[in-house]
C-alpha cells in the first residue's frame, strides 16, 4: 500500500470483531515498524507493553475506567472488544541520560532544557506509525488517553516502572461496525488556515491547476 493510501485511509475505529484475533507476529512487525520512527538523539526513550491475554485486556479496563461510565458506555463496549491494546510509554529518564552524553553535553540535566518533552513526542510519533502500519495489514485502530486520576493504577497493574508515563493507548482489531465520530462534523481547516508563509498570519493559497 502506498503511503498516501495509508494515510487517507487511516481512521478512529471504535467497534472492534471480538471474533478475530490478529497474530503476534503482526503485533511484532508493528512495533519494528515503529522503530523506523523520528527520536530525538536516536534515544528511543519508548516502550509498548502489549495486552493481547483476555484477562490482561480485562484488568486495563478495570483500573483504568472511571466509575461512571455515563454516555461513554456504547464506547466502552465497542473499544473493549478489540483483541490487542498496546499501552504506549514514555522514558522521559532516558533522555535525561542520552543528552548527558558527551556528545550533547547537557551534565545538568535540566527540565529547562526540554520546553517540550520530546519523550512524549518520539512517543507519538511511534504510535502514528502503528496505527498507519495497521491501515496497510488491513487493520482498524485507535488511540484513545486514560483518565488523568487512573495512570498510576494502571501502572502499578502491569508493573511499569514510575519513570514511565502512558502517553496513549492503541487498540487494534478488525472494525466490526463503521461508527462516524459527530466530531468530525467540524471538517478540516481550510489549507489557507493551517499553512502559513514567511511569518504567521501570512496564507498559502494552492496553485492554480492551469
Amino acid at each position: 500500500m502506498e503511503l498516501l493510501d495509508a494515510v487517507s485511509r487511516r481512521r478512529m475505529v471504535r467497534r472492534f470483531d471480538p471474533q478475530r484475533p490478529v497474530p503476534l507476529e503482526t503485533i511484532t512487525r508493528l512495533v519494528r515498524l515503529a522503530q523506523h520512527a523520528p527520536s530525538a538523539g536516536h534515544t528511543q526513550g519508548w516502550d509498548v507493553l502489549a495486552l493481547v491475554e483476555p484477562a490482561d485486556r480485562a484488568r486495563f479496563w478495570e483500573v483504568s475506567r472511571e466509575r461512571d461510565d455515563g454516555p461513554s458506555s456504547a464506547w466502552l463496549r465497542g473499544v473493549s472488544a478489540a483483541p490487542v491494546l498496546l499501552l504506549m510509554l514514555s522514558d522521559r529518564t532516558a533522555y535525561l541520560d542520552r543528552y548527558a552524553e558527551p556528545d550533547k553535553g547537557w551534565t545538568d540535566r535540566s527540565l529547562d532544557r526540554w520546553p517540550v518533552p520530546y519523550w512524549d513526542t518520539d512517543t507519538a510519533m511511534a504510535a502514528m506509525v502503528v496505527l498507519l502500519g495497521a491501515v496497510d495489514a488491513g487493520l482498524g485502530g485507535l488511540f484513545f488517553g486514560v483518565p488523568g486520576p487512573r495512570h498510576e493504577a494502571v501502572k502499578a497493574a502491569y508493573a511499569v516502572p514510575p519513570d514511565r508515563r502512558v502517553v496513549g493507548v492503541i487498540a487494534l482489531g478488525h472494525e466490526a461496525q463503521r461508527v462516524r465520530s459527530p466530531s468530525l462534523r467540524r471538517g478540516r481547516r481550510p489549507l489557507g488556515d493551517v499553512l502559513h508563509l514567511g511569518r504567521f498570519g501570512e496564507s498559502a493559497t494552492a496553485p492554480s491547476d492551469g
